[in-house]
């Protein structure tokens, strides 16, 4: 399997995951005894790719909307994730 393609395998799970997660802490953030989502983890898993799903995800369920790390962080690295694949695709990196 070419680099590429494991590669937006990757991300596709990354960000399906993060995109989950926010729904699942959204849901946890209603009810005070339930363990929730670790901030660190979401921004993590967002810098590793999953930028996008943490945007669609704050958007979506309007969770950490107040988070001036996650306004930021989630537009700045889907378009720093989106940047890279583009020049992988012109630059013809793991074709």
């Amino acid at each position: 399997m070419h680099f590429s393609v494991l590669l937006y395998l990757y991300l596709a799970v990354v960000n399906a995951v993060v995109f989950a997660l926010m729904g699942l802490d959204k849901k946890r953030s209603r009810h005070r005894r339930r363990r929730r989502v670790r901030e660190r983890t979401l921004l993590w898993l967002t810098v590793a790719g999953g930028a996008l799903g943490a945007w669609i995800g704050m958007t979506r369920f309007h969770h950490k909307t107040r988070h001036a790390s996650f306004r930021v962080m989630a537009p700045l690295f889907t378009v720093l994730w989106v940047l890279l694949l583009m020049w992988m695709l012109y630059a013809g990196v793991g074709a």
